[in-house]
């Protein structure tokens, strides 16, 4: 392990433990029990119960229900520090990989591997069921909402500008409006469709601005 970066016995059923090694790019299942022994001195205790290779340095790992009071010990997601060779480089900034592993048995097994943003910190993973998610936002829960299309506009306080906008697939309340030069803008946006997922885009890309607006989320 390096610099702290492991998993501890208590995140699996206690008589197994995880490590991600970081030189060796290899996950290890060990035995607690048998590791204790050896640690008193006990040259038979088999601590070490498999081992996996993967791809490659991992720096932080998780168990599934690692989190919780239930850890079941069926699942390790190796988050990996280095791709390498794995992916063609699309530029300075490589992706990395990350990895689920099998700990049911003695024997891991590698189940998915997929690419990741680089540096890849932290994981959790939870039975589905525990997932409970609304799908729409609540418009009033947002005090700036814009909940009416007449409320739509362009408001000047002298260099101070706000836009108040709705967004209901497929247009925007208001199809432009005009500033000018060295106003300061504020952009209000309501998105008052309520289907799951109908996510709504507003971008000024001369000024690198770019952000989505949720169902019913302002």
């Amino acid at each position: 392990s390096r610099r702290g970066d492991h998993i501890s016995a208590r995140q699996v059923p206690a008589e197994a433990g995880m490590t991600p090694l970081f030189i060796d790019s290899q996950i290890v299942k060990w035995n607690v029990e048998a590791a204790i022994k050896a640690f008193k001195g006990d040259k038979n205790a088999k601590a070490v119960v498999d081992r996996i290779d993967v791809q490659y340095q991992p720096g932080h790992g998780f168990t599934s229900m690692g989190e919780t009071k239930e850890a079941d010990g069926r699942f390790f997601l190796s988050d990996n520090k280095f791709s390498k060779d794995r992916f063609l480089p699309v530029g300075p900034l490589h992706p990395e990989t990350a990895q689920l592993i099998d700990i049911s048995g003695d024997k891991m097994k590698l189940v998915h591997d997929h690419s990741v943003l680089s540096e890849p910190h932290d994981s959790i993973i939870v039975r589905r069921e525990i997932i409970k998610t609304r799908q729409i936002y609540n418009l009033d829960e947002f005090p700036n909402a814009v909940k009416d299309p007449k409320d739509s506009g362009v408001f000047r306080n002298g260099k101070k500008v706000t836009v108040k906008l709705i967004s209901q697939a497929p247009a925007f309340s208001l199809r432009e409006f005009k500033l000018k030069k060295g106003d300061e803008v504020t952009i209000i946006l309501t998105n008052h469709d309520k289907v799951e997922d109908l996510t709504h885009g507003f971008a000024v890309p001369k000024y690198d601005i770019n952000f989505i607006v949720n169902p019913q989320e302002t």
